[in-house]
């Protein structure tokens, strides 16, 4: 029995919350994602998240919690939302190429108008690599729905010279924050995990 509802279709954050043992289900909300006018990065993912938290909670109309949360990639100041197109892909990844950039992840969790959130912020550098790479990367088919046009957990983890900081929340969902809210709401993590192994 699900005591949380996720209010995302990401099958990245389903499987993050099912690797901490939180039964869940999933009710995917459509919000504007569009950055308002003079709204900086931290204060987007946050109230992105809390949007569709609330949203979440509202539309499934169980009574239970809501998780809903929101990545972007920031280079130079600038939010790097989801490829466009091929194109646009390539543009981003070049820009990317041996850089460091920020992947700030915001996680929020609604019971009612009750609503708890945290942004967590990961340093992520890249590896140089040429446009064919990129191109290559593009025929895989990973960059279409990624904040950034990359993966980490997936094929674009190649690129990943060094990361300080979360790399669930890059991934997009920052584990320990998400816990931690979690708990506040009288979810514990683990609780339907079961060990793989016995000694």
């Amino acid at each position: 029995m699900a005591d949380l509802i996720l209010a995302s279709a990401s099958p990245r954050r389903r499987e993050l919350l099912t690797q901490i043992g939180v039964p869940h289900r999933v009710v995917p909300v459509d919000l504007d994602e569009s950055v308002l006018p003079g709204e900086g990065a931290r204060d987007y993912v946050e109230r992105l998240a809390r949007e569709k938290a609330l949203a979440g909670f509202q539309a499934a109309g169980v009574g239970l919690p809501a998780l809903g949360s929101d990545t972007a990639v920031i280079l130079d100041g600038e939010i790097l939302g989801k490829p466009s197109d091929e194109e646009d892909a390539v543009r981003t990844l070049l820009r990317l190429s041996g850089r460091r950039h920020q992947v700030m992840t915001g996680v929020a969790v609604a019971r009612g108008e009750h609503c708890l959130s945290d942004v967590v912020t990961t340093e992520v550098s890249f590896v140089a690599f040429d446009e064919a790479v990129a191109r290559a990367y593009w025929a895989s088919g990973e960059p279409c729905d990624k904040a950034g046009s990359y993966g980490i957990q997936g094929l674009g983890a190649v690129f990943v010279e060094s990361i300080s900081g979360s790399y669930s929340a890059v991934v997009g969902l920052p584990l320990a924050q998400t816990a931690a809210i979690l708990k506040v709401f009288g979810i514990e993590v683990w609780q339907s995990a079961t060990p793989e192994h016995s000694l």
